[in-house]
């Protein structure tokens, strides 16, 4: 039996694999679906990567490669071009490989880290006809940093999440011409440098509060039609602009890529499409523990990187001392302002000194209190300049308040400044 197996081979997977290994486990095996490690990070050759972590400006590739020469320091087995087919309860694993056939592992701990995937038209149903000339940005970013494959010369792009805008200028230094991005909400899904960066500095257009109402096109897209949205997100009649181009990127969300989560029996967040995690990120299944874009979708990398290292000490934890008691759980809410938050419930016996807790806000907020309350009363307040759902919200719970919350449950709150 293996101490342990990674689901992935991402900057998710890897982090938690070293972090395993240097934590005291020693049968540790990586399986990865593509041909090499590192994930989604081999097509991301811009920079901007590891500011946090490594205290300096890398792209993708170079951040994936400093996990991967880690993990070569270690002796940590990889399966590459391996699909996982089924996780258990009792932590076996199914694969399948051309090289191997079909096999079951089997391991004392597992940690989940695939990532996630994107959201396509068919799940937004955007309405006209079906042409080509319609990708994923990150599909597109695949076939132009990977493949050397250009995927058009007139560009549309739905949705300002960050692969999307990332894409905008990617595409504009390619010799295309990005005529607008188009954003569904009345804010960016994106971060703010990424706005500036790659649109503004491009002098791209972003519309926000606007949406593709059609498309036009036979063999190839031809012609795409926007318009202004009201508060229900519903078209206004009158205000449609028409673009004529050859090509529509999408960059509409991101999904977490749970499918094996569901066969484990885990239990899965509505707000997140992620499992339920604890403090140490170990799911409602003992044993298995989950990371990265899999729990809910980073925008730093970096911040993969050391919830994933929390991940890996916490399996190797597992490992060596078997399951922790679940009693004395602090369950974490979400009030007013908030969407989600990460992990959903503290185990206080298992606290050293801090919890960490990651969220998101619902809503662009300017001088903000983030309120933290327990039962009745607030017990921690953490003043904020600016708030947007683009950009992850991080604070820190040390133990000595965790311990003087009774049994109640904690509820995160934002509370905007009045500018009266």
């Amino acid at each position: 039996m293996l101490d342990l197996i990674v689901i992935g081979g991402g900057p998710a997977g890897l982090a938690a694999a070293c972090s395993a290994w240097e934590g005291g486990a020693k049968n540790i095996v990586i399986v990865e679906r593509d041909r090499e490690l590192g994930g989604i990070l081999n097509q991301c050759i811009h920079n901007g990567f590891g500011l946090h972590y490594f205290q300096e400006e890398l792209t993708g590739p170079e951040y994936a490669g400093r996990f991967i020469r880690m993990l070569k320091s270690t002796g940590v087995e990889v399966r590459l071009d391996t699909m996982v087919l089924d996780v258990t309860e009792e932590k076996e694993v199914h694969i399948v490989s051309a090289a191997e056939g079909y096999r079951v592992l089997r391991a004392k701990a597992v940690i989940l880290a695939m990532g996630c995937r994107e959201r396509a038209r068919g799940a937004i149903s955007i309405p006209g006809s079906r042409p080509a000339g319609i990708f994923t940005a990150g599909a597109a970013q695949r076939y132009v940093n990977i493949e050397g494959r250009m995927v058009g010369s007139r560009i549309l792009i739905l949705g300002s999440g960050d692969i999307g805008l990332i894409m905008a200028r990617r595409m504009t230094l390619e010799g295309a011409k990005v005529l607008a991005c188009v954003e569904l909400m009345p804010y960016s899904g994106g971060l703010n440098r990424n706005i500036v960066q790659c649109l503004q500095d491009f002098g791209i257009p972003l519309y926000l509060s606007h949406t593709i109402v059609d498309i036009k096109g036979n063999a190839r897209v031809e012609q795409v039609t926007i318009a202004r949205v009201d508060a229900r997100r519903k078209p206004i009649p009158g205000t449609e602009k028409i673009f004529n181009c050859d090509t529509v990127l999408l960059s509409v969300g991101l999904i977490p890529e749970n499918e094996l989560s569901k066969k484990a029996g885990i239990r899965l967040d509505r707000r997140t499409n992620g499992p339920v995690v604890c403090e140490n990120m170990e799911t409602s299944v003992p044993g298995i523990f989950a990371c990265g874009n899999v729990v809910h979708v980073h925008d730093l990398v970096d911040f993969v990187t050391a919830e994933s290292q929390r991940a890996g000490a916490a399996a190797a934890e597992y490992i060596a001392r078997g399951e922790r008691p679940g009693c004395d759980v602090l369950e974490l809410t979400n009030g007013d302002g908030v969407a989600y938050t990460v992990p959903q419930r503290i185990r206080r016996s298992g606290v050293k000194k801090s919890a960490e807790v990651f969220f998101r806000v619902s809503r662009v907020c300017g001088r903000s209190t983030l309120c933290v309350r327990c039962g009745d009363g607030d017990i921690a307040e953490f003043k904020r300049d600016h708030l947007a759902p683009g950009e992850m919200e991080h604070i820190v719970l040390p133990k000595a308040l965790l311990e003087k919350c009774g049994s109640g449950n904690l509820t995160i709150s934002v509370k905007e400044v009045s500018h009266d």
